[in-house]
């Protein structure tokens, strides 16, 4: 009898460990529900995922963490989350538990919960292909199977005998083909005819902290350059709005609104609550920091510019014992398998850099056609109804376990 036929339904774990991780929580639960409507989730849940009706058992920004250095910071309450988790998991005995990204924190769960008898998935793979490549090991020790949203990662797997599976990626289900400019511009209240500069600093504290006054730096560069340009800069939470807020009182020096201050710097300013997505339709040009929104900004097939930057301590350890094994770290050039668009790491990531490639694209709009063109492909090849195939993919280990 499949999981679909039994009237009592499935009791399924999720942990996700930020926004990214929620959206895709969100609509795997959704995806379960529309084969399995009696199914039932429990765990780390987002706002998202609450929504879709996962009950919590820890809220998922106690997981929203970047980098070494953080974890370290944090690791006496992440180990007494997992442990709690660990408890609570194997109490329940749901019939699979399934990690969404967060790895640092989800894999050394699900090898705890697979050493328990539960079926263990890790939905997002860990970019263990490009550093730290030998913790693969410990990958095939703590699931039961991976599933990857980018085409190169199965095989690199299935060198290391670990069962992998493609599964597309959800965010390329959900951007149209072709970005609404114009309609984007209405909402935000911009019009049609302004150069308009897209800036994501970041999801997470970590990342706004070290990013926000580079970008505010890069900002005024662009604006002297260029005179009229608008820049838009979505927020995710009121803590990484305040952290953008106070680059541009310490860059400004003035203490009043976020006029007065973007004012004193000679920049038109917009700060949005969330709304990345209009914002990237909008923009001419997204300055970015690395992670989830450079892959929003290739499907909305804009022309941007990476930065990254982690703490020093992790940085410097990466470096020191020659754990990166790529070339490249933005998944656009992952993607199209080369340099399409400038990116910048760590003590490279400066105003004036920064500054000077975004000028450049504004000022070689010839060089435009062939990143569409190429954004356009990996586009069609990531839209393979993502949310489904991982729910085929997680309902396949609950059938198993629920038939023993």
């Amino acid at each position: 009898m499949s999981v679909a036929e039994r009237t009592d339904g499935p009791l399924i774990a999720l942990v996700a460990g930020e926004a990214s991780g929620d959206n895709l929580g969100a609509a795997l639960i959704a995806a379960i529900r529309e084969r399995v409507p009696n199914a039932r989730f429990v765990g780390v849940p987002g706002p998202r995922m609450r929504e879709a009706g996962c009950e919590a058992l820890a809220a998922s920004d106690e997981l929203a963490l970047m980098g070494l250095a953080e974890i370290l910071r944090h690791l006496p309450r992440l180990i007494g989350l997992r442990r709690r988790l660990v408890r609570e998991l194997l109490a329940r005995r749901p019939a699979v538990f399934v990690g969404i990204d967060a790895p640092e924190f989800n894999l050394g769960l699900a090898k705890r919960l697979k050493a328990g008898g539960l079926p263990t998935v890790q939905y997002v793979s860990p970019q263990v292909w490009a550093w730290r490549q030998g913790r693969v090991r410990g990958i095939a020790e703590s699931c039961d199977r991976i599933l990857c949203l980018l085409p190169f990662e199965p095989a690199f797997y299935a060198e290391h005998g670990v069962t992998a599976r493609f599964v597309g990626h959800p965010l390329a289900d959900q951007f149209p083909l072709e970005a609404d400019r114009a309609g984007a511009r209405a909402a935000l209240g911009l019009s049609r005819d302004e150069e308009v500069i897209a800036l994501l600093p970041g999801s997470r504290m970590g990342e706004v902290s070290r990013l926000a006054a580079p970008f505010v730096g890069a900002a005024q560069r662009i604006a002297a350059q260029r005179p009229g340009v608008t820049f838009v800069v979505p927020l995710t939470s009121a803590s990484t709005r305040a952290c953008f807020e106070a680059a541009l009182g310490e860059a400004s020096a003035v203490s009043g609104d976020v006029a007065s201050r973007a004012g004193a710097l000679g920049l038109s300013i917009k700060l949005l609550d969330g709304q990345s997505r209009l914002a990237l339709a909008a923009a001419d040009v997204v300055l970015t920091a690395s992670g989830t929104a450079t892959l929003e900004t290739l499907l909305s097939q804009r022309p941007m510019v990476v930065a990254y930057q982690l703490a020093p301590l992790t940085a410097f350890l990466l470096r020191r014992l020659g754990l990166v094994k790529v070339r490249h770290f933005s998944q656009p050039n992952l993607l199209v398998g080369r340099e399409i668009v400038p990116e910048f790491f760590q003590e490279a990531a400066t105003p004036e850099a920064l500054g000077a490639a975004v000028l450049q694209w504004l000022e070689q709009p010839q060089r435009l056609g062939e990143l569409r063109e190429a954004f356009g492909l990996v586009h069609r090849d990531l839209r393979r109804g993502g949310a489904a195939l991982a729910a085929e993919a997680v309902l396949e280990l609950v059938d198993l376990t629920r038939s023993q």
